[in-house]
């Protein structure tokens, strides 16, 4: 490890931290930054669209808990599965990768498949929603107007 990055770690660290802490809190970074990734490209972290903070809250909620539930299954998968030793002798490999995110993912999809609708169901299921957003939208209107007349 070059000098520049201890010291560049060492700013916030306490004075008396050994060469092996800094190093294992460069090394741990990794970790940090692969949950985030993943977060992002398997969960939908970046896939936020809404406009208020509550909104937000539920989305970050709903994320961290989607990785929560990857964190379980990776570490039952662990517990449960042992992996091959022949197997990564065979593969000239010291150990075999562990369950990853995008893992998860395809074993989820094949255990909860997504129905197929018909056209017919397609077309009832948007008119269904269309309604719902129009009977909002009026709500909200009916609100806003009782507002304005109260004021």
């Amino acid at each position: 490890m070059s000098s520049f990055t201890v010291a560049k770690i060492n700013r916030n660290a306490p004075e008396d931290a050994s060469l092996q802490f800094l190093a294992e809190l460069l090394c741990g970074r990794y970790f940090v930054e692969r949950v985030i990734q993943d977060s992002k490209d398997e969960v939908g972290a970046d896939e936020f669209q809404a406009q208020k903070y509550l909104a937000w809250e539920h989305h970050t909620a709903l994320t961290a808990c989607a990785l929560w539930f990857i964190a379980t299954t990776k570490l039952d998968w662990a517990k449960d599965c042992q992996r091959d030793p022949e197997l990564a002798q065979q593969l000239e490999l010291e150990a075999l990768p562990a369950l990853s995110t995008a893992n998860v993912r395809e074993l989820l999809r094949a255990v909860m498949p997504l129905p197929q609708l018909s056209p017919q169901e397609a077309q009832a299921q948007v008119v269904k929603h269309l309604v719902n957003r129009s009977r909002s939208t009026a709500s909200r209107l009916r609100k806003r107007r009782k507002a304005d007349v109260q004021t």
